[in-house]
């Protein structure tokens, strides 16, 4: 069974959480009842829609995990699953988004599709999506 499938077995059991269509078409996703709330894109990536509030609140800590990947303008963050520790982190980062969404939107909470994420790196991001080197963090490339 590959890290992804673990977590979404998992996290399907979420009494919040369901297994849905991905709006983008590609894999599985999950949704609340506030939405869809992650997409599983391959045995590897997941999307989670973070909310740009708590991604704001987070970005600290979030810099600081490698398997977190927060794409510029989006609310959603794609994380590689390599590890077992990378799907705890997935557990923990949906805990966040599960209550982050449940105080509902901000006033400037951005709908950005989730295509824009983990397709977008898989597919060769544009250049939009890169970072170079500013403030001492490193590049946002995959």
């Amino acid at each position: 069974m590959t890290l992804a499938a673990r977590a979404l077995t998992q996290l399907a059991g979420w009494p919040d959480l369901m297994e849905a269509v991905p709006s983008c078409g590609a894999g599985q996703a999950l949704s609340s009842p506030y939405g869809e709330i992650a997409h599983f894109h391959s045995d590897r990536d997941v999307d989670l829609n973070l909310t740009d509030r708590a991604i704001r609140r987070l970005a600290g800590d979030l810099r600081r995990f490698a398997a977190v990947r927060v794409v510029p303008g989006s609310s959603w963050v794609t994380i590689r699953l390599d590890a077992s520790a990378d799907v705890d982190l997935l557990l923990s980062l949906m805990s966040v988004a599960l209550k982050a969404h449940l105080g509902g939107p901000a006033a400037d909470d951005r709908p950005v599709p989730a295509a824009t994420t983990a397709a977008a790196w898989a597919s060769g991001a544009p250049d939009r999506f890169r970072r170079s080197r500013t403030r001492g963090r490193p590049r946002l490339t995959p």
